[in-house]
């Protein structure tokens, strides 16, 4: 019995003592392996296409002439205002000022020098009373070591200024006029009506317009070569389409697509399917049902778009593109499309998807008979 007992405990020490051994040696092995690899050897990093083709320079950004020729003036040596940018989200707006301080300053004071809050930062009143108004009462310091002039002032950029508080926007009055000898300050916002109105009095204001077609078209093809992707014209076509002035939307549709098919061409159809739209074919069929069928069909059409997981606002939009395209007075245009706004409306409160795309179809279908 004793020696029962001495040879168990002894076989599982032993077990234990290999188990514990095995363990520190896979521990031990990878870390030989990484030591193993030269430097030369090091993989690039993988950045997403949006930061790897944001303009570097002044002359990269495309299609907002008025406010590049104002800060390449600025470049060249005059004075920069206090400044605020306002359009639709990917026209350049932060990769312009971005751009403008890279080139203002250089690589070695850009850090000193600009100061970046997004909406992601707390931006509260108190952030703006400490951080923002510490920055800004920095004294300016340095010289460019390639022998360029540099500008005796600071940046201070506030993207997404229009999700700020009131009372936040408040505050920075002060701070913009009694700091204006070493700070100039650039806010960025989707919608300028959200920026109080003390603030625009106090800024130059530039609106940055959606991207052209062909704009887009150019810079996609660009990238498409520098990337080595097999593309159709009708891909590219769907590409400017769907992104609607959207350069950043336009890329990172770009990548997801080539990701998506690294062997085969980008098409039109993965394009569509990578950006959530409702096949045009879809809509068509929605809209005959609308004109020539009946209440149960429609019904049934609505739940399988909603049972499929098209968005019920994607759908409104297309909807309203092909309405407007369609053979009807401008009464019943009119009547249509006052319930969609009413609809988004109700969608943008929460209200329930089916029972909304059903209550707009049936208006477009009391509209149809109309003209029957």
């Amino acid at each position: 019995m004793g020696s029962d007992l001495f040879s168990k405990s002894y076989f599982q020490r032993r077990a234990m003592q290999a188990f514990l051994k095995g363990t520190s040696t896979q521990a031990t092995r990878p870390l030989k392996e990484k030591g193993t690899g030269t430097s030369g050897e090091k993989k690039q990093k993988s950045v997403p296409w949006v930061e790897k083709y944001r303009p570097k320079c002044m002359e990269d950004v495309v299609f907002q002439e008025e406010v590049v020729a104002v800060l390449k003036k600025t470049i060249e040596g005059a004075d920069l205002p206090n400044l605020l940018f306002y359009g639709p989200p990917g026209t350049g707006k932060t990769s312009t000022i971005l751009a403008a301080a890279r080139e203002l300053y250089g690589p070695e004071l850009y850090r000193q020098r600009v100061l970046e809050l997004n909406a992601s930062d707390e931006r509260g009143i108190q952030v703006v009373r400490e951080k923002v108004k510490r920055f800004a009462q920095l004294t300016v310091a340095g010289h460019r070591t390639d022998g360029k002039p540099c500008p005796p002032f600071k940046i201070i950029i506030l993207d997404e200024a229009d999700s700020m508080t009131n009372a936040a926007q408040a505050a920075l009055r002060r701070t913009m006029e009694k700091e204006s000898r070493t700070t100039r300050f650039c806010l960025i916002c989707n919608y300028v009506s959200r920026i109080i109105e003390p603030l625009t009095s106090r800024c130059s204001k530039f609106r940055f317009k959606p991207l052209a077609n062909q704009v887009q078209e150019e810079r996609l093809l660009d990238i498409c070569d520098k990337e080595n992707l097999k593309y159709s014209k009708e891909g590219i076509a769907a590409l400017v389409k769907v992104s609607e002035g959207d350069l950043r939307k336009a890329i990172t549709f770009l990548q997801s697509a080539a990701r998506l098919n690294t062997d085969n061409e980008i098409t039109e159809s993965a394009v569509i399917e990578i950006a959530g739209v409702v096949p045009p074919k879809m809509i068509d069929n929605l809209l005959k049902i609308c004109y020539k069928g009946t209440f149960e069909k429609l019904e049934i059409a609505v739940r399988n778009m909603v049972d499929e997981g098209y968005a019920a606002t994607q759908i409104i939009n297309q909807l309203h593109e092909a309405i407007i395209e369609e053979e009807l007075n401008d009464k019943q245009k009119s009547a249509i499309t006052e319930k969609m706004a009413v609809v988004d409306k109700c969608l943008v409160d929460g209200a329930d998807e089916y029972l909304q795309m059903l209550s707009m179809c049936s208006v477009i279908m009391q509209q149809a008979t109309l003209s029957n």
